[in-house]
């Protein structure tokens, strides 16, 4: 028995064949292009996607020497927006990536008129250009006659998973899940619905959207021409709902943090959706059985982009894994300070027209010091995320936090954030959470993987991180990193 998880991610596509004790048997990544138009924009191809999926999952498949594939789990980049003609399944545009911050003054508007407490209240989302909804509303606003044909129902909107799924079923399903739909600001979370007042809102025709249904649910088959035969889609979640699945955090109270491109902190908070008094997000964390299951959750644009920055912009690197020896190398005398807030500020501070800056150097400043003060950086803002966190949930376990993503593989990473946080973190045997979660959501539709209680147990650490970094230390450091983001946010 063999399940394959698609994992579209923000810079590159993933496929993983499991087997049913989500064993990994074949994998496949291909990387693919970002366009940034101007100054804070980031798109998408959403024609490259779609290829680079495809052809992930074949070779995949190949290298897994599997004969049959029982299930798909698709996860994906979240509230990047694609809109497509129906008949045509052609993109009108480009996608508009979750990082692209060509919304702010709406959002800004939409602030000022004061209906963010509504928006809160209805989607849990604050009014922040990183959603859907403002995105949609951009397209149809600026691309020739896609309004009218929108009304018309000649169009289809969809996060990537929807645009995947149609094109995988040859345009027969429409689909999405509960955690995705929770981050388009379009999405009822208390009712599970897409929100006729939301809708109003923004402008967006009821015509667009897809269909919603639990993230283990029947989501369509795939034309048999694609992967060698027909397979039944059994599982989606949006990548950070996806790992904390993966992550075996099904309990009220466990946390986990996700570092890929970004950072996505989540904490369970089961079936109560706690409005946050600090500028987090309230989301479904995933839905079984009709079932919602809500989070709390804190997102960081830039975790492990401020490495690629170093390796593409800057140059200093050729290879990510460099940091590591750059890090254990910087002179310990300096303190260098980088706020990477190249597209903005996420949670809590939520400022999209932020800018990046950099602290504290000298004359003796190279490239340890700044490899140093860019992972240092993704440490900062978790604890950032996490003491927020721990204000709107009482019940919150500081003693560990489940770590997932390629920035793991970094143990001087790993160590400064145990150290910063002043709280065990947990890297597991497998890092790659987030497709492992797709997996185990597809497998539990098919009736091949088992219930959570069971999934929970062959949970395995691979290595506890405990914080060495004395406290006047620890509050030293974080006091000159609050300095420096309020640097940035009054500039």
């Amino acid at each position: 028995m063999t399940i394959l998880a698609m994992d579209q991610g923000t810079t590159s596509s993933r496929a993983i064949v499991f087997s049913d004790d989500l064993q990994v048997k074949g994998t496949a990544q291909a990387e693919f292009k970002q366009h940034f138009p101007q100054s804070g924009w980031v798109e998408h191809d959403p024609n490259e996607i779609w290829k680079t999926s495809l052809e992930t999952a074949q070779q995949a498949i190949k290298h897994a020497k599997a004969d049959k594939i029982d299930a798909i789990g698709i996860t994906n980049q979240r509230e990047t927006v694609v809109i497509w003609d129906r008949k045509t399944g052609k993109p009108i545009h480009r996608a508009i990536v979750w990082q692209d911050r060509r919304t702010s003054d709406l959002c800004r508007k939409l602030r000022d008129d004061g209906v963010e407490d509504q928006v809160t209240d209805t989607t849990g989302l604050l009014l922040d250009p990183y959603f859907s909804a403002t995105k949609i509303a951009w397209l149809l606003d600026n691309v020739d006659g896609a309004r009218e044909r929108a009304s018309k129902g000649e169009l289809a909107f969809g996060t990537i998973d929807s645009f995947l799924i149609w094109h995988l079923t040859g345009a027969k399903s429409h689909v999405t899940d509960a955690t995705n739909a929770s981050r388009t600001m379009l999405y009822d979370i208390h009712k599970g619905e897409w929100s006729k007042d939301m809708l109003k809102l923004f402008g967006v025709p009821p015509e667009l959207l897809p269909e919603i249904r639990n993230s283990a649910d029947d989501f369509g088959t795939t034309s048999a021409d694609l992967l060698g035969a027909a397979i039944p889609i059994l599982g989606v979640a949006g990548d950070q709902q996806a790992a904390t699945v993966g992550q075996a955090c099904f309990e009220p109270g466990m946390l986990k943090s996700t570092y890929g491109t970004g950072c996505f902190a989540l904490l369970n908070t089961g079936d109560k959706a706690v409005r946050s008094q600090n500028r987090l997000l309230t989301t479904v964390a995933y839905q079984l059985d009709g079932k919602p299951t809500y989070a709390l959750e804190g997102s960081i644009f830039i975790a492990g982009a401020v490495v690629q920055w170093l390796r593409d912009g800057l140059k200093l690197i050729k290879e990510a894994s460099e940091t590591q020896d750059l890090f254990v190398n910087a002179d310990d005398s300096q303190n260098v300070i980088m706020v990477p807030a190249f597209t903005g500020l996420g949670a809590p501070y939520w400022a999209p027209e932020a800018r990046g800056a950099i602290f504290g150097l000298t004359r003796n400043t190279g490239p340890a010091e700044f490899a140093r003060a860019a992972l240092e950086s993704v440490g900062f803002q978790t604890r950032d995320l996490l003491e927020a966190m721990h204000a709107d949930w009482n019940d919150a376990d500081a003693a560990v936090l489940r770590v997932d993503g390629g920035m793991t593989a970094s143990e001087p990473a790993m160590q400064f954030l145990a150290d910063i946080l002043g709280a065990s973190v947990d890297r597991p045997k497998n890092t790659e959470t987030t497709a492992q979660g797709a997996a185990w959501l597809a497998g539990y539709r098919a009736g091949l993987c088992p219930a959570p209680d069971e999934y929970a147990k062959a949970w395995k650490l691979d290595r506890r991180f405990k914080p060495k970094m004395k406290e006047d230390q620890r509050d030293k450091r974080y006091s000159a990193w609050k300095r420096a983001v309020q640097a940035v946010l009054s500039a």
